[in-house]
């Protein structure tokens, strides 16, 4: 059991039943009475998100995720398939819990597989990936004081708000974690 107070972004733990991984903390301390801490967190069985309220001194059983190595195999319309590359041990992932980060996924790609009890229920990428440009608007500098940017379409279908120089054909570096351009390679 841990004090709410501990609770920071990336924590696991069980919450009425339900395991959660916090996306979000706040601790707001009003002039009288107790401080209260409100965690966005992500429902690591269904992929939902939710908000939830603490008072300070409340506890919650904290959880440790067992962290292994696996291989993107392929879709099949209802899970991500995953090869353990030690024992070739396959693993489904629902397709609710990668929600947008699926445009990360690579066939044959490795990442880290995160799972409680056996059950895999998150997953860690990379912390950028290199991508190829497949669609992109073409964009003329002109009355744009500083800054302009226009969104490409990458090889997996990924969204990404480029700077107007960036051409079909192009490599990109693109940080996973918020989605953003990093460099044209």
């Amino acid at each position: 059991m841990i004090d709410v107070n501990q609770l920071r972004r990336g924590v696991s733990f069980t919450h009425d039943g339900n395991l959660y991984k916090v996306t979000e903390y706040s601790h707001k301390k009003p002039g009288r009475g107790k401080a209260t801490i409100r965690v966005n967190v992500k429902d690591l069985r269904t992929g939902s998100n939710l908000q939830i309220t603490f008072t300070s001194g409340d506890r919650v059983e904290d959880i440790r995720l067992d962290k292994r190595t696996y291989q993107y195999l392929y879709d099949d319309g209802q899970f991500y398939v995953f090869m353990d590359t030690g024992t070739y041990e396959q693993k489904q992932l629902p397709h609710g819990v990668m929600e947008e980060d699926r445009y990360y996924l690579r066939d044959n790609m490795e990442l880290e597989l995160l799972s409680y009890e056996g059950e895999v229920l998150d997953y860690i990428l990379p912390k950028s990936m290199e991508f190829e440009v497949v669609e992109a608007e073409n964009a003329v500098a002109g009355d744009t004081a500083t800054g302009a940017t226009k969104t490409v379409v990458t090889d997996t279908g990924l969204k990404v708000k480029t700077p107007l120089f960036v051409n079909n054909g192009d490599r990109i570096k693109v940080n996973t974690e918020t989605g953003e351009y990093i460099t044209r390679l």
